[in-house]
């Protein structure tokens, strides 16, 4: 039974969200009262945010599903500085330009998980169309003298980096301020009074409710998720070939669904809650079973977080492929896919580099780790010599399968 009165934070509460509130019992009493407008802010330093951003979106989803106002906040302002936050050095300067295309591939996401039309719609919204018009002697007198140095060095993002003895440019030290100042134009805008985020984020998103009772302006109210993890320790948002990108141009569908279908089974249960919109008590029932009949539930897992962010015509077509290629063992067409030139092909692709181009392994070094456990099979038969090279005759009308264990596929074809 949740403590909480209002819908949007029994469900988050319910769900397993919710890892700090700033005052719990004012946001509740004011959720349960009337409509609030909370955000999340992204920022833009690559063309897609990845899995382990999609806990932020999806609470974003659940204040859009009880009735309150979403805002997605796209960073076009403060990636032009960068977030310090448990860094171990500086980021690398994007360009405008940059920035802009990142927040295009960005935007993508955003629309097929939340709904920017209709009733109650979501908005998008950018902070470069302020924080780029400011003077900044006035922000410094106007916003900058309510920061305490002091305490921001206190923040424990700040301090790992410099008990590491790692520099912190004055240029990221901004960036506090600005995330800071965010909030309280928001507010000024939109009437914005929740800011959501990580756990890393606690600092920063405080430093926004503080500095609105400095200048004057209302109560707003600050509230973090935990952590991400895997039942091991180990944090989620990677896979064998890197980060799990919501861009389907970089991670696709298919992969997507893998990823999730290969959940550990102590985790299947919480990631029902956090990640798909199933009932509870279906995901109570899913979570409960045991032996083989967990496998259908890391299915449903799967189906349903790659329907959210893909698409349910993506997520039922990435689920025939699995079906297709593990129950019946033929070749899928909807695989990834790595095309080699005939000419490279001729002259013989050693295996190492080909579980390389394939996604399989993030280097030859990894690659000769799975040949070395047996893990890699191409059509279906081990290979057990690192040495090996693929030519055109391995590729039966042009195409073969390449895998990596049992759950991991990718089709290797004959460039035209």
């Amino acid at each position: 039974m949740s403590r909480f009165k209002s819908d949007f934070l029994r469900v988050l509460d319910e769900r397993g969200f919710i890892h700090q509130v700033s005052d719990p019992e004012g946001l509740d009493a004011l959720a349960h009262r009337g409509r609030i407008t909370g955000y999340v802010g992204y920022d833009a330093t690559a063309t897609s945010i990845h899995i382990g951003n999609l806990i932020s979106v999806t609470m974003l989803y659940w204040l859009q599903e009880t009735g309150h106002q979403a805002i997605s906040l796209m960073g076009g302002g403060t990636s032009m500085v960068g977030d310090p936050s448990f860094r171990d050095s500086q980021r690398g300067m994007l360009t405008p330009e940059q920035i802009q295309t990142n927040i295009d591939g960005i935007q993508r996401v955003f629309g097929n998980i939340l709904r920017y039309d209709g009733p109650n719609a979501a908005i998008m919204v950018n902070n470069a169309d302020w924080l780029m018009k400011l003077n900044y002697v006035e922000f410094l007198r106007d916003v900058g003298r309510h920061f305490s140095v002091n305490r921001m060095l206190s923040f424990d993002s700040v301090k790992l980096r410099l008990d590491r003895e790692q520099s912190l440019s004055f240029l990221e030290f901004n960036y506090m301020i600005m995330q800071g100042y965010d909030f309280t134009e928001l507010n000024r805008r939109y009437g914005t009074v929740l800011q959501m985020g990580g756990s890393d984020q606690w600092g920063n998103i405080i430093n926004g409710v503080d500095l609105s009772h400095r200048m004057g302006g209302p109560q707003l109210y600050a509230l973090t998720t935990p952590l991400l993890t895997k039942s091991s320790g180990e944090k989620m948002g990677k896979s064998a070939s890197g980060a799990v990108w919501l861009n389907g141009d970089l991670f696709s569908p298919y992969e997507f669904w893998q990823y999730w279908r290969n959940t550990e089974d102590a985790d299947v249960g919480r990631f029902l809650k956090i990640f798909t919109r199933l009932p509870l008590d279906e995901i109570a029932r899913l979570a409960a079973l045991g032996g083989a009949e967990i496998n259908e539930a890391k299915k449903i897992l799967a189906t349903e977080t790659t329907a959210i962010v893909h698409g349910r015509a993506a997520a039922e077509e990435a689920e025939a492929t699995a079906r297709t290629t593990f129950e019946q063992g033929a070749l899928a067409d909807t695989l990834p896919t790595v095309l080699l030139p005939k000419a490279e092909l001729d002259g013989g692709v050693g295996i190492l580099s080909l579980v390389v181009k394939a996604g399989l392994a993030a280097s030859n070094g990894e690659a000769r780790r799975h040949v070395a456990g047996g893990a890699v099979r191409l059509n279906d038969q081990p290979v057990s010599d690192e040495r090996m090279t693929v030519t055109a005759s391995a590729l039966a009308d042009g195409v073969a399968k390449l895998s990596l264990g049992k759950k991991r596929h990718v089709l290797v074809k004959t460039a035209d």
